[in-house]
């Protein structure tokens, strides 16, 4: 791999003017693609395999047109000071702005009178106007959720409350300044990291034209695939984080090249054929964790996953070919001007001056000596520092949001606490069982019967009567608990109904389903815990295989894979403290705690082992390049933080910028995801990698590079260090292994 990669960073350097319009056809060909395509819709919520799914598909067959899949609203009244919302002046006001509504725009399907539908509490205080519209919420205008809006106002000059809940207001995901300022510190991490503006240029360069190619890609097939914007934005997130690092990493081995004396072609081929390896490898295991997440079986998870995927294979991509190509243009400018003064001397004192740097006591030469000298007491400090930040997890509650969760001063929220004290808690999640009678000798009695089992349960508010279709064989009854929705009660009773299921079905012949967005949200939280153990065996299985091939080795894989499960599950800790018991809530911006959404833990297993391994990658193929070449166990490590240090913690600096910036987003999901990820970089790169890494390889001593013969044999050598190209290079150069060569022979070889 390393010759290919040699040969293919030589090859961007040289045609770089193709290089980079071939990007940039990319880029101007995905924004065309994105500015012509229609608006995505609201993203596909079916969950395969779930009861409630099932319900959802039988009420499609059975009660045709039922569900037009447009967006709803329910606009909450009620009465000013305690009065009653039915007096007639009231009734009056009430007519008049629904009636407004109507005619206020020509997406809408239908609104209420909450008087004629009944839907007034039995105090007579609240009332509540339910609005359909022809099209989903994302396609909305402006003009119609303005319309929606004026309500409240109308409502309000009028003396009344007016309140909207539904998700016909749902608030769009929304860039705000928390972002750039990641992405600001990123620059000044670079340019500190560099001394150079051109070298810290160059990442964020690239990493900004793989993220625009992604999301406009995503942007483009939104509709066609039914992307939502939250596929996008968690695209953005992980596309500019690892376009960044990946960029560094080659253009900091670039400079090294450089330093020893090759010329730039040369350079920029050695780059991409050693740290492009590390890049690859690592972008892969990336990859292969966010593709895997397919296993679930939840489409919009598969597609989440997916997109990511792409937006980081494009990373990969870029940093392997756009890198070399701009490093071609960028000269020794890549370097500061005192660095490039001091290169300017003979070849003789440049020889010297890199043996002089490689025995130079840096930073990462320094702390890796010194955990070397303390490698037990670090350790122990190490794990158990991780295990105290997951002892939150032990309570752990995942759940879907609900109106419950948005920010008390939302107007969702208030028309959500509105319904549930003028109806009741349950009321904002009433449960749907659909009877089907179809195999039943008297369908009718079946669904009285159901009908009556259902109102003998405990923990039921109300319970309506069925509703039957038009051939009489299928009937929805719709239960309101008496518990709020994502309470465990409510989860307890939807298990009850559906225990009653089974002897309905032997006692009267029919079937009994039950769904709606509560019992929905309870199958998809119970899908995920199922699939989290298989899918953690299976992205854990894979990278496990993928690393022994890199590193050759048992022990190192396996290391790598256990401090990724301390970092994940410590980052898991300090999502719940925050978002679920509201430690230190103001600081990240948390106005609602609660459960942690069902989705979170198996994305940050995801995401956090993709970008885990990179750090693993990175870090200690300089320690296998320094093994290959003789050194001994403990200097491995020295030589591997010698080189790596400074780039993985400039790298890890930059992801933790990038990540916290999303922190700030109007989405929830993606706030938790942001916390989550930059959380799990510092405990992943500064804890397990700079710490638990070099204690435990210290500890192991060359038993860590052991293989059984056999597998050796077995396993293909990808010789992501190097070696075999630096052989290569050499015979064709005629010099020793390590020297710089000659660039007219190593062309010749490129030819060849």
């Amino acid at each position: 791999m390393a010759t290919f990669l040699y040969r293919l960073g030589r090859l961007a350097f040289r045609r770089r003017h193709l290089v980079l319009l071939i990007w940039v056809t990319l880029l101007a060909l995905a924004g065309f693609g994105a500015s012509s395509a229609p608006p995505a819709a609201s993203s596909s919520s079916t969950v395969p395999g779930t009861e409630a799914q099932k319900a959802f598909d039988l009420l499609d067959q059975r009660f045709p047109g039922s569900s037009s899949g447009g967006a709803t609203a329910r606009i909450v009244f009620r009465a000013d000071g305690g009065g009653k919302i039915t007096d007639t002046a009231d009734k009056k006001k009430i007519g008049e702005i629904v009636a407004g509504l109507k005619s206020g725009s020509k997406q809408l399907e239908s609104a209420t009178d909450p008087f004629a539908a009944g839907a007034v509490s039995k105090d007579g205080s609240t009332a509540y106007s339910s609005v359909t519209y022809k099209v989903t919420s994302a396609e909305l205008t402006d003009t119609t959720r303005e319309s929606l809006k004026e309500t409240a106002v109308t409502a309000g000059r009028s003396g009344l409350v007016a309140e909207i809940g539904g998700d016909a207001l749902a608030a769009r995901p929304e860039t705000g300044p928390s972002e750039i300022i990641g992405v600001a510190v990123a620059a000044v991490v670079l340019v500190v990291t560099f001394g150079s503006l051109v070298a810290a240029g160059l990442p964020l360069l690239t990493a900004l034209i793989g993220v625009g190619i992604g999301v406009s890609t995503i942007a483009a097939l939104a509709h066609a695939l039914d992307l939502g914007t939250t596929t996008s934005t968690l695209a953005m997130m992980l596309g500019l984080a690892v376009g960044i690092d990946y960029a560094l990493f080659i253009v900091s081995r670039y400079r090294a090249e450089l330093a020893e004396g090759r010329e730039r072609e040369e350079a920029a081929g050695r780059a991409v054929g050693t740290a492009g390896a590390a890049v690859v490898f690592a972008g892969l295991t990336v990859v292969i964790a966010l593709v895997g997440l397919a296993v679930v079986n939840i489409p919009i998870l598969t597609k989440m996953g997916v997109a990511a995927a792409g937006t980081v294979a494009v990373a990969v991509l870029i940093a392997l070919t756009l890198i070399p190509a701009l490093l071609g243009y960028a000269g020794k400018r890549v370097h500061g001007r005192k660095a490039r003064k001091a290169m300017a001397g003979s070849a003789q004192s440049s020889a010297q001056s890199s043996a002089n740097s490689a025995t130079k006591l840096n930073a990462g030469t320094r702390w890796a000596r010194f955990v070397l000298r303390h490698r037990v007491p670090l350790l122990l400090v190490g794990v158990l520092g991780l295990g105290a930040a997951a002892v939150p997890v032990a309570s752990l509650k995942v759940g879907m949001p609900d109106g419950s969760w948005q920010a008390p001063h939302t107007t969702q929220r208030k028309a959500y606490d509105l319904l549930s004290d003028a109806f009741g808690p349950g009321f904002n999640g009433p449960l749907v069982t659909v009877v089907d009678a179809r195999g039943s000798r008297d369908p009718k009695g079946a669904v009285a019967e159901v009908e009556q089992r259902i109102k003998t349960l405990h923990g039921i508010a109300a319970v309506t009567p069925a509703a039957f279709n038009e051939a009489g064989d299928t009937a929805t009854i719709t239960v309101v608990p008496s518990s709020k929705p994502s309470s465990a009660e409510t989860e307890d009773l939807v298990h009850t109904l559906r225990g009653e299921g089974g002897r309905i079905r032997s006692d009267t012949g029919a079937q009994m389903l039950v769904t709606g967005a509560t019992a929905m949200n309870i199958d998809v939280s119970q899908k995920l815990s199922d699939a989290l153990l298989p899918y953690l065996a299976l992205v854990v299985g894979l990278a496990f295989l993928l690393l022994m091939v890199v590193f050759r080795s048992v022990l190192v894989p396996l290391k790598a894979a256990l401090g990724f499960l301390l970092s994940v599950v410590a980052a898991l800790g300090a999502v719940v403290a925050v978002y679920q018991w509201g430690w230190l809530g103001s600081l990240f911006g948390v106005e609602q705690t609660g459960p942690i959404m069902s989705m979170m833990p198996i994305f940050l297993v995801g995401v956090v082992f993709g970008l885990a391994m990179d750090y693993e990658v990175f870090l200690v193929t300089r320690m296998r390049e320094a093994y290959v070449h003789g050194e001994r166990s403990d200097e491995t490590i020295v030589t591997g933080f010698r080189h790596g240090t400074r780039v993985v913690t400039a790298a890890a600096v930059i992801m933790m910028a990038v990540f916290a910036g999303f922190i700030g987003s109007s989405e929830q999901m993606v706030k938790m995801i942001g916390f989550g990820l930059a959380t799990a970089v510092f405990f992943d790169a500064f804890v397990v990698r700079m710490t638990i890494v070099p204690a435990v390889l210290g500890l192991l001593g060359e038993r860590a590079w052991w293989l059984p013969k056999w597998l050796d044999r077995g396993l293909p050598n990808v010789d992501v260090e190097g070696e075999g190209l630096r052989r290569r290079l050499a015979a064709e150069a005629g010099t020793a292994v390590g020297a710089g060569g000659d660039p007219g022979r190593d062309k010749e070889l490129i030819r060849g």
